[in-house]
């Protein structure tokens, strides 16, 4: 049964700064999709479930309310795309257990999900956010909902399953909360499995997680977490995937006031207990960049600007060549009785990265354990390094919230010194540490933004 809603009257809502394109009538030139292709590429409106397939050519489109894409439909999105979302029906894009989402831009012409308020007005939660559900294990007894008021479960037994491919994506001003301590992000992934693809992904001014993981064995490269209001990364229910090249950089100016905005929160569950697989991200190469104890615009610090890592309740890690800098209240922070234990026995690995932190950067919550002197020992003696400044680190200019490079200059300890054994072949070999090397190529260029706040699309 078709469920999709075509709303033509859309142009008189106010969606200037979005939709000044002119209405396609033409053919979709054999394209699959019926008429639901058709009359989303007329009215350039999206709404409703898809039930078929629809492949949207480049242009620009209005996201309206909850959409989903059913399970066994396709939603493919062409490069160069700007999908915004309704400011008064709040968009959100979930796709269905069994659904794939193709948003595949370019270096050249990224496709940008984003607030439907013009330059002026947009804000953080202006729109929900991506949601990509799929069959691989959580640790959940029975298949979760997801949060966010979308009343869609998720997992499964699918280590490889495929939800599609996001690549060269920005996502801008999501974050709805549906209800307390239920929002969307920016994206989410549950139960999404290693036969996605998740490569040049930016999440910037998100109101909740720029990138939420829960369960599942996603991989993931080159992704962007620019100010984020509560965590930059956050892993749950049994997350088992790898990370590699990815930056998170806090503005001074934006936290989430009733929470804590960290680099990384992660937990095995919400109550800590040890269901398997306990959640473990491996990651690697990746430069996490705090607010540095900066004043906000009205010269205050927002105390709410928190750890770098907080590694929660009963959850294990894998850390490796990586920076930790600038984030106010510690560096790389451990809680919970199995959580410390997991480090101390060396279940848990923080090897061969370089920490930053303006007070703890190693820090313990369980001295029973281990002290956070005991940590800061252990490691000291696993190859990574302490640092009192971010000058330290010896970044460019990683601070510079619209225009940031976070190249190592001459000098830095970030330039060497990362070793990848015992690492997957996922990970690409490198001699520094960090997102970014020294050399020409830095994959940031050409299609990722510091200035969402000012773009005209």
């Amino acid at each position: 049964m078709k469920k999709l809603t075509i709303i033509l009257a859309a142009l008189t809502l106010g969606f200037a700064s979005c939709i000044k394109v002119s209405i396609d009538n033409t053919s979709t030139g054999g394209q699959t999709g019926g008429s639901e292709q058709d009359e989303i590429i007329r009215t350039k409106i999206i709404t409703g479930t898809l039930e078929s397939s629809v492949t949207l050519p480049k242009g620009k489109y209005i996201l309206r309310g909850y959409v989903y894409v059913a399970s066994g439909s396709t939603l493919t999105i062409a490069p160069g795309t700007v999908v915004c979302s309704d400011s008064v029906q709040k968009g959100a894009l979930i796709v269905e257990r069994g659904a794939k989402l193709f948003a595949e831009g370019t270096q050249a012409e990224p496709i940008i999900f984003t607030t439907g308020r013009s330059v002026s007005s947009r804000q953080p939660g202006d729109w929900g956010g991506i949601v990509l559900l799929g069959n691989a294990p959580t640790n959940r007894a029975t298949p979760p909902v997801i949060e966010g008021g979308i009343a869609r479960t998720y997992g499964g037994n699918v280590p490889n399953d495929n939800s599609g491919a996001l690549r060269y994506v920005r996502i801008e001003f999501a974050g709805i909360a549906a209800d307390p301590n239920s929002e969307i992000n920016s994206l989410t992934l549950g139960g999404v499995g290693s036969g996605t693809v998740i490569e040049n992904v930016q999440c910037s001014y998100g109101n909740d997680d720029s990138f939420e993981f829960f369960g599942g064995t996603v991989n993931a490269k080159n992704l962007i977490a620019l100010a984020t209001a509560d965590d930059d990364f956050d892993f749950d229910f049994g997350y088992s995937g790898s990370i590699q090249f990815a930056i998170a950089l806090r503005d001074p100016s934006f936290v989430d006031p009733g929470d804590a905005g960290n680099g990384v929160e992660c937990d095995n569950d919400g109550t800590g207990t040890n269901a398997q697989p306990i959640t473990k991200p491996t990651l690697s190469n990746i430069t996490w960049v705090g607010p540095n104890n900066q004043t906000a615009s009205n010269g205050t610090v927002l105390g709410n600007h928190n750890f770098n890592m907080r590694w929660r309740r009963s959850t294990n890690f894998s850390v490796h060549n990586s920076i930790l800098m600038a984030y106010n209240k510690a560096g790389f922070s451990i809680e919970s009785d199995s959580t410390v234990q997991f480090y101390k026995d060396g279940r848990a690995i923080f090897r061969n990265n370089l920490v930053h932190a303006i007070t703890a950067p190693f820090r313990s919550a369980n001295a029973n354990i281990m002290t956070s002197a005991e940590v800061e020992t252990k490691a000291l003696a696993e190859g990574n390094s302490k640092h009192a400044t971010t000058a330290e680190i010896g970044l460019t200019a990683p601070l510079a919230l619209t225009a940031p490079n976070f190249t190592p200059t001459a000098g830095s300890p970030a330039l060497s010194g990362a070793v990848f054994t015992g690492l997957s072949t996922f990970f690409t070999q490198t001699s520094y540490r960090g997102a970014v090397g020294a050399g020409a190529t830095n994959w940031l260029t050409g299609w990722a933004s510091f200035t969402p706040k000012t773009n005209v699309y």
